[in-house]
């Protein structure tokens, strides 16, 4: 699964790696991105600006919004199966920003966070799925979830999903108008030759906890 990501670099390096525009009022970096936060993402209807949804999606036949805590992550493997994700990923699929995502390698009784992120640390994408919910006190809820898949081999010895991260090159593919069947493939492990894990403080095991000593290595060995 992927439950904590961070989006560190600035406003501006992110309109220009993604060519689109950032509302400065909606905007804020973090190093710890939980379910639940109105974090930024690229959408198939909007494609040339970043909109602000919820971390966790709620269908839009949903009765009621807490099933969005259930919905952070979607299997690609099922997505056309499962009636929460087969029409989003036909119709409302996403970009989520982001330069890296934490994950927590069980070792003995105890769980050591790693981040994870390009070799180069530079900002990639999640594939993601967005819905609108029409709340009963008239709200219109944005929200969405990160697709996952099976784990590279760097990822093998700390948790056995991954989310879905995009070539630069694929990204747009993926938010095309071109139908599922030929966007399905996307949906694989990364290169792993080009990512990089290290182990980080337990303090981001808390989502109250979000600057930037977080993202700092803390000097273990990665697989000892």
């Amino acid at each position: 699964m992927c439950g904590r990501f961070t989006l560190t670099k600035n406003k501006d390096e992110i309109a220009e790696r993604f060519e689109i525009h950032i509302d400065p009022a909606m905007f804020s970096k973090t190093y710890n991105a939980a379910p639940s936060q109105t974090l930024p993402i690229i959408t198939n209807t909007a494609p040339e600006q970043a909109s602000f949804h919820k971390w966790g999606l709620i269908p839009h036949w949903a009765k009621d919004e807490s099933i969005g805590n259930k919905l952070i992550n979607a299997r690609g493997e099922t997505l056309t199966e499962k009636p929460s994700f087969r029409d989003a990923v036909e119709k409302r699929r996403c970009l989520v920003l982001t330069d890296g995502f934490y994950e927590w390698r069980r070792s003995g009784g105890e769980k050591q966070p790693y981040r994870i992120t390009l070799a180069d640390e530079s900002l990639f994408t999640f594939a993601g799925l967005w819905e609108s919910w029409c709340a009963p006190d008239g709200r219109d809820v944005r929200t969405f979830t990160i697709i996952t898949t099976e784990p590279n081999g760097l990822m093998k010895p700390i948790h056995k999903r991954m989310p879905v991260m995009l070539t630069p090159e694929n990204e747009r593919v993926w938010i095309s108008d071109e139908p599922l069947e030929k966007v399905l493939y996307l949906l694989k492990p990364y290169d792993e030759k080009e990512m990089n894990a290290y182990p980080v403080s337990s303090r981001v095991n808390s989502p109250k906890n979000n600057e930037a000593s977080l993202i700092q290595n803390n000097q273990q060995t990665l697989f000892d």
